[in-house]
């Protein structure tokens, strides 16, 4: 299922063919979607995905989006996944695309007709691979301002399918003059964003909130080498009480990092300078082909 491709990607490297970045562009198993699986799709949401961002043929944290498929796949099906395979699908939908948003979604196939079902560790069948080709995004650096909501993610470990309750929040938080939602629990426990982590600095070290969140790719990537930038990182409890106690804040996800200005009342003085270091450390990862 393709629309018309609009986004071109810069130059090929001598040889090539240049080629655009789709609309969209959905693949299932390796080939093009169908109006029925579609369908039976969007009634299942027993499943789970990654998101990568794309530039010339490669990809950050490709091990991490690999163990993250394979490790939600063991949970949810009772099977692992085939990293090889992943790469295959990614490489089979970009066609040549070099520049590109992409998810790699995971359902389990009924063998009995062949379409999505809840199947798994006690039904027949296997793992049906679903990849979708976009433009490439880049987050907005601008300060964010997040309004925090009461809910967490249930199993948040896993990035899974049907997060209404994120959408739901983000657009109550966006219609309230907010960026995005804060999710936090009992006691005002900060978990994540309603799609990014969310890390504080206290003047000495760098926080991420312990509390139930996934941890995603762009953090994991952060987490071990900001010491050696001179950022000691750690994990422990923060409360919307602690929010006055941190001089900045801001966002991670697979777009990018972003600072932010205020959570409710609580606005933070920021720090170019740590932003800057942390940007570079994040910047300075190496991209992995896919």
């Amino acid at each position: 299922m393709t629309t018309t491709a609009s986004a071109p990607t810069p130059d090929p490297a001598p040889g090539t063919t240049p080629s655009t970045t789709p609309d969209l562009l959905i693949e299932v198993d390796g080939r093009p979607a169908t109006e029925a699986g579609l369908r039976l799709r969007a009634l299942d949401t027993y499943g789970h995905f990654t998101a990568l961002q794309i530039r010339d043929g490669r990809t950050r944290g490709m091990d991490l989006h690999l163990a993250r498929l394979d490790a939600a796949t063991r949970e949810l099906f009772g099977t692992g996944l085939d990293g090889e395979r992943v790469r295959a699908a990614l490489r089979h939908a970009l066609d040549g695309v070099r520049d590109a948003s992409a998810r790699v979604y995971v359902h389990w196939r009924d063998e009995t007709n062949g379409v999505p079902g809840p199947g798994g560790p006690t039904g027949t069948g296997g793992t049906s691979l679903m990849v979708t080709v976009r433009p490439p995004a880049v987050l907005d650096r601008r300060p964010r301002s997040m309004m925090s909501v009461p809910y967490q993610r249930p199993v948040p470990h896993i990035k899974h399918l049907g997060g209404f309750a994120q959408t739901h929040y983000g657009r109550v938080a966006r219609r309230a003059g907010f960026t995005d939602a804060l999710l936090t629990g009992p006691g005002g426990v900060v978990s994540e964003g309603a799609i990014a982590n969310v890390a504080f600095w206290d003047g000495t070290s760098l926080v991420w909130p312990d509390a139930p969140a996934l941890t995603g790719t762009t953090m994991a990537l952060l987490e071990p080498r900001l010491p050696a930038a001179g950022i000691p990182s750690v994990r422990r409890a923060v409360t919307l009480a602690d929010l006055p106690l941190f001089r900045t804040a801001f966002v991670t996800n697979s777009r990018g990092i972003a600072p932010v200005g205020r959570i409710d009342e609580t606005v933070f003085p920021g720090d170019a300078e740590l932003l800057k270091t942390v940007t570079e450390v994040y910047e300075g990862v190496k991209w992995d082909r896919i």
